[in-house]
């Protein structure tokens, strides 16, 4: 049986179809669609996820015709790198591109007990939150799932963690979905991604080391904990409706009553809390009274906090809270019981801190496209024409 019998998943120039991104069941079907039987499915799986191959000529287990007949198909392709940074404290960031020149941000951070993969889930984002740089670029479209865990394979990749090490060892041992873009706006693709990066013959990430950070999309909030499991962080930053209004236009839509009744309903323990986001805006959301009306807005949600000094950026209208300050509200939480460390910013030199990504790689890209069209010369790098969701 021919390639064209074979479905067409991926949009690329060489119209093979890529099996990065495929569930089981469906690398299953693909494999039918050739004439070959499922366990050449937990083959490939093996080779692309437990290996890193993306070679079929290196795959030994298969035969040689079979080889040539997957080479003829399909691919396994990663998003490829447009740019490169490490920051002074470790942190490295890729500026990733996609099949239709579209392009995201992934950031990988070191820390004494940990590696973790910050991943994003959209090109650009629709929330439009007033403190975050990245919300400055609008929407383009979601990411497929091909493309987000093609972030997790690519970052493998640049530190030569093949084949999957076991958990003790691992430079890359945590994934946090807090990159570019709402994660459960996108929740299907961001669903099958998750479980491919879990999958225990393959990248085998337990969802104990996996995070989901959203801003309180509730309908998804009760879909996630039911289908995923995965440790859940909430962009807060505000304790009250009024504030979370200006700061969070997401809140008009899902205030924050029917966000913590949301919460309160999540899977969760005292081991395994709802990780609150909270970044510190001088004069805003930084007072005493804040921190009390915090202590009040989550009681009953097995919960710890994240305080998150701003990181500030060209253009933007707040400024970080003083340090003390910050302390004394981190201890006023710290007395309810909450734990209440001070995160403090990664990879800012690279602009890779919370709520940074994207937007230096969009400011070069729109100054070298104005000398371009000042030249007179076509856009080389514009995204494809249907591209746009």
């Amino acid at each position: 049986m021919t390639c064209a019998t074979a479905s067409r998943l991926a949009a690329s120039e060489d119209h093979r179809t890529n099996l990065v991104g495929l569930s089981r069941a469906a690398l299953v079907a693909e494999m039918a669609a050739i004439g070959e039987k499922p366990f050449r499915a937990k083959q490939l799986w093996h080779w692309i996820y437990y290996r890193g191959v993306t070679d079929f000529g290196l795959m030994s287990s298969l035969a040689k015709p079979l080889q040539g007949r997957l080479a003829e198909c399909y691919q396994v392709a990663r998003p490829s790198i447009a740019r490169q940074q490490t920051s002074s404290d470790g942190t490295r960031k890729w500026l990733l591109a996609f099949s239709d020149r579209n392009q995201a941000e992934t950031v990988y951070i070191p820390d004494q007990d940990r590696g973790t993969v910050c991943l994003s889930a959209q090109v650009g984002c629709t929330l439009t939150c007033q403190f975050c740089h990245t919300g400055t670029q609008l929407l383009v479209r979601n990411l497929s799932a091909a493309e987000i865990v093609g972030q997790f394979l690519a970052a493998r990749d640049s530190y030569g963690e093949w084949p999957t090490p076991d958990d003790g060892r691992r430079l890359l041992s945590n994934i946090v979905m807090m990159g570019m873009g709402e994660p459960l706006f996108n929740y299907d693709n961001v669903a099958t991604a998750l479980k491919i990066l879990m999958d225990g013959d393959g990248i085998a990430l337990s969802r104990r080391r996996i995070t989901l950070s959203t801003a309180g999309v509730v309908p998804q909030i009760a879909r996630c904990g039911k289908e995923l499991g995965v440790n859940l962080a909430v962009s807060l930053h505000a304790t009250t409706d009024q504030v979370r209004d200006v700061l969070m236009p997401i809140n008009r839509k899902y205030p924050l009553a029917a966000l913590m009744a949301a919460l309160r309903a999540y899977p969760t323990n005292n081991a395994r809390r709802i990780t609150f986001e909270y970044v510190m805006l001088k004069g805003v959301n930084d007072s005493d009274a804040d921190a009390r009306q915090l202590i009040r807005l989550v009681n009953g949600i097995p919960a710890k906090f994240n305080l998150i000094p701003f990181n500030k950026w060209p253009g933007a209208a707040f400024e970080s809270t003083p340090m003390a300050q910050i302390s004394r509200f981190s201890n006023l939480l710290f007395e309810a019981g909450y734990s209440a460390p001070i995160r403090h910013p990664r990879g800012a030199d690279i602009l890779a801190a919370c709520g940074q990504l994207k937007s230096d790689s969009e400011r070069i890209r729109l100054a070298r496209l104005k000398q371009r069209l000042a030249a007179g010369v076509p856009d080389d790098h514009a995204p494809a024409p249907n591209a746009a969701a």
